[in-house]
């Protein structure tokens, strides 16, 4: 078990041997056969949110709002191109947003949620596809909810430092707030919903706020055993964003940042964005990350509508490279397949594919 000052020591020190030694002892622990990866559609039902991060490209003025067929025939070609996991999104509490409150209304419904819960069952009836859902803030109701119709759910930490709150990344950003987020996480932890988190780096956080900010999570984990994916993803900058002028992390931060989960999560899979790590996924690779995240064949990622998916096959001579398998997974890990985790609905989509592993 690595301790808080070994963490903040590591970050802050120069030592080549240092990662070498941290590399070896990740590589010596942690066998890995795998590195998998989710095939998905995005699928951004409004980009319109409340929150305005210093970083963000998303948001979107306009308050548009996706209809039912645009939606389902994005499901539906991505059903015929092998995707497995249908990613829902939208800003956070759209439904403060009046021009959006019409077109719900118009659609027969009074909020967001319940036209994400009607489109997320139709993909469960009509597709092969399952739905995860990452739409910033949710309270425990909404959560529970949610977790009928999917498989499993999200939202980036993306640090746990308050004093974050202050500075250009979250100051018009009510829903960045730690404390609303880490009450979320828990409360997907008391429902038993399958997870997804992670932290973004280099958006000004300290190594001390970064090393926090992983044993919080840890903290939680250890609490109910829900957290199975962990994305450690580096802020990249953009044109028009208030901190277009920011530096990304080095590859040497991010390296650092990416041993330093592997030992603090240890049992939780660490995910990059291939699309923003093409030069480095595979030095990444080598510090103990095991899965590639999701990849569509069909959508871009509009979060960083400029970096495009890999190709599969890029994947896999990447991953092969370092004498690894790439392998496709559902939005869900094998582990949590079962009725414990899992909603009636999804349990028995899985089992009437034939996806449990036996």
């Amino acid at each position: 078990m690595i301790s808080r000052e070994m963490a903040i020591n590591f970050l802050n020190s120069a030592s080549v041997d240092d990662i070498l030694n941290y590399i070896n002892l990740i590589n010596n622990n942690f066998k890995r056969k795998y590195v998998t990866y989710s095939k998905n559609v995005f699928i951004p039902l409004s980009k319109w949110c409340r929150n305005r991060c210093g970083y963000c490209i998303f948001r979107e003025d306009k308050p548009s709002l996706m209809k039912p067929n645009e939606v389902k025939e994005i499901l539906l070609r991505g059903d015929k191109l092998g995707c497995r996991e249908a990613l829902f999104t939208f800003g956070e509490r759209v439904d403060e947003n009046k021009d959006i409150k019409e077109q719900l209304k118009s659609l027969g419904y009074s909020n967001i949620l319940e036209y994400l819960y009607d489109l997320e069952e139709w993909t469960l009836n009509n597709t092969s596809l399952l739905p995860h859902t990452n739409c910033g803030i949710l309270d425990y109701e909404e959560l529970k909810m949610l977790k009928d119709v999917n498989a499993s759910m999200g939202l980036m930490l993306e640090n746990a430092s308050e004093r974050l709150m202050n500075t250009i990344a979250h100051k018009y950003s009510p829903g960045k707030d730690p404390k609303l987020r880490i009450e979320m996480i828990e409360n997907a932890g008391k429902l038993k919903i399958p997870f997804t988190t992670g932290l973004l780096i280099g958006i000004g956080e300290t190594n001390e706020e970064i090393v926090d900010s992983l044993f919080k999570i840890k903290e939680i984990h250890d609490k109910y055993k829900h957290i199975q994916e962990v994305i450690i993803q580096n802020f990249k900058p953009k044109k028009g964003i208030l901190m277009e002028n920011f530096k990304e992390p080095t590859p040497i931060k991010m390296l650092k940042v990416i041993i330093l989960a592997k030992l603090i999560l240890k049992d939780i899979s660490i995910q990059i964005p291939p699309n923003l790590n093409r030069e480095t996924g595979q030095l990444f690779l080598l510090a103990g990350v095991d899965d590639w995240g999701g990849v569509s064949p069909l959508t871009k990622d509009y979060v960083n509508p400029e970096a495009e998916w890999p190709e599969i096959e890029e994947l896999r001579n990447m991953s092969e490279e370092l004498g690894l398998k790439l392998k496709m997974r559902l939005p869900v890990y094998d582990k949590y397949i079962s009725r414990e985790w899992l909603s009636e609905k999804v349990y028995n989509k899985i089992i009437e594919m034939g996806w449990l592993k036996k």
